[in-house]
């Protein structure tokens, strides 16, 4: 407690069914007329993207739409999009998807009016001191219920040759606004409803055991659990308004919660990503329980409370691991990484990758490469 602290929470929040009617009048509202989208191939195409658009050019807006992302994100989708950006006079950004298209968004965002390379921003390295420049007004609209981007201060992307996964950050990044409508979620398949969700409860967990001090990320992370563990089943396989509103405010409180750090878990299902294009999500759920599972002796009583979030049996730590794999079984998601198309062969190269990781330093524990090969050979 003898320490000088910074706290930093996120941007305004427009949330309910039916917010997105707002977006085309808020945006007129700030003198803007001609904002960029940017979203992804899939979304482009579906009725209720269409129908955002039909929305913006009602109310005069000239609109630009960037949809030409990788499923990870790289930097050349970042620079194809600052140049339209700046080729057709845009005046704003709209990033409207999931963690795919709104980190992008948020990487152009800086991008436009910073002219280093993309990489010298790379928080890793002190980066964040160069993002001195003015921001274009920058809008989120989530379609998912996984990373929390809208709510966030960082996009990853990675490399385009060896797919090495960078972090840009600074709060200056953050969404002027966010337009969370649930309704923009009904019609997410049960396999993202299920992986995406996944990837939310993963930031509040790790969030929660991060070592780093901050006690108003620990009661946003529990309480984003009890949100979570109550309503992805009941969304993946049941859909209601109720279940979605749920897991869409659990995803933003996971992102909010890990400003303080996350941990092995993101470590382990980074490199999945780069070195197989694993999804994320799915990724982070089939490493949950054994990240977990790692994590658990010496920090019991955090368990207990978080399997009294969880709605756990008697709130018993020691079941959280179970409950974790049960879980991912009536989710109808893996378990083990050879159905991931792991292989024993991609083993050495993926603990490497997870060493070299930027997440677990804020792991409760210390974890080596040799932690990480004994963890990825228990989940193959």
């Amino acid at each position: 407690m003898n320490e000088r602290l910074s706290f930093n929470f996120p941007t305004p929040i427009r949330f309910g069914k039916g917010v997105i009617d707002e977006l085309g009048d808020h945006l007129k509202g700030q003198s803007l007329k001609r904002p960029l989208i940017v979203t992804d191939s899939v979304i482009k195409d579906l009725d209720f993207f269409k129908n955002i658009i039909d929305g913006l050019k009602v109310k005069n807006l000239e609109v630009e739409i960037f949809y030409d992302l990788h499923k990870n994100p790289i930097k050349s989708d970042v620079l194809k999009g600052g140049e339209m950006f700046r080729n057709t006079s845009r005046d704003a950004i709209i990033g409207i998807g999931g963690g795919v298209a709104l980190d992008v968004a948020r990487a152009i965002a800086l991008e436009a009016h910073h002219p280093r390379d993309l990489f010298e921003y790379d928080d890793l390295i002190g980066g964040d001191q160069y993002v001195t420049e003015p921001i274009p007004y920058f809008v989120t609209v989530p379609t998912t219920s996984g990373t929390g981007s809208e709510v966030g201060r960082s996009a990853i992307i990675s490399e385009d040759e060896s797919r090495k996964k960078r972090i840009l950050f600074s709060p200056r990044l953050m969404a002027h606004i966010v337009f969370a409508d649930p309704e923009l979620t009904m019609d997410l398949p049960p396999f993202v409803t299920a992986a995406t969700g996944m990837d939310a409860l993963t930031h509040n967990m790790e969030a929660y055991l991060a070592k780093n001090y901050h006690p108003m990320c620990d009661g946003i992370a529990l309480e984003g659990m009890a949100l979570i563990a109550k309503s992805i089943e009941k969304a993946t396989h049941h859909p209601d308004l109720q279940s979605r509103s749920d897991m869409l405010l659990g995803s933003m409180m996971g992102a909010v919660a890990f400003q303080k750090g996350l941990g092995v878990v993101h470590s382990l299902a980074h490199p999945l990503s780069s070195l197989l294009d694993t999804h994320h999500g799915l990724a982070n759920a089939v490493n949950l329980p054994y990240g977990m599972e790692f994590n658990y002796s010496g920090l019991e009583w955090k368990f207990d409370r978080m399997a009294q979030s969880l709605g756990v049996m008697e709130s018993e730590g020691e079941r959280v691991v179970d409950y974790l794999f049960e879980l991912n079984e009536r989710l109808e998601l893996p378990t083990k990484l050879r159905d991931l198309d792991v292989r024993e062969e991609h083993i050495e190269e993926l603990s490497e990758l997870a060493l070299a990781d930027f997440c677990h330093p804020a792991n409760p524990k210390s974890v080596s490469r040799e932690d990480f090969k004994k963890l990825y050979e228990k989940a193959l």
